[in-house]
């Protein structure tokens, strides 16, 4: 897959401010989680990572930064199982994922050859999500 890239908090602070997004501390924060992550973490996966350095924290804050930082393209929702929502940068290059039936966990694969975002007919396309499912190597080995 791709080189891991790590944001700082100035260049987070940037994206959220271009996005029109007030840079709050806990914004940046969760961002962050998702940025400098290849885990694609859930909402929870969020809450708990940052809790303990944030105590006021909120489940309703999470969300909410969630539901922003989606509207303004910077995150996209990767719906690993009905319900489950889990999350990962938008500005990468186009990949899909491969879901882990047995440990639920999600990596990044390189998007198959001939898949992208192209125009056919009056449609335009915005988005292509390739999922794979099956068991990873980590669980293969138990």
């Amino acid at each position: 897959m791709t080189e891991d890239i790590r944001y700082n908090q100035t260049e987070l602070a940037d994206m959220l401010h271009r996005a029109g997004i007030r840079p709050s501390v806990q914004r940046i924060s969760i961002f962050s989680v998702i940025a400098n992550s290849r885990l694609h973490p859930s909402a929870e996966d969020i809450y708990k990572t940052l809790a303990e350095n944030f105590p006021s924290l909120s489940r309703t804050t999470v969300y909410n930064s969630l539901h922003t930082l989606t509207e303004a393209g910077l995150i996209c929702r990767i719906e690993a199982e009905s319900g489950n929502m889990r999350y990962d940068l938008a500005i990468q290059a186009p990949h899909s994922h491969f879901i882990c039936r047995k440990c639920s966990k999600i990596f990044d694969m390189e998007m198959p050859d001939g898949l992208c975002k192209t125009t056919s007919g009056n449609f335009l396309i915005e988005s292509v999500d390739v999922y794979y499912r099956g068991i990873c190597p980590n669980c293969t080995e138990c």
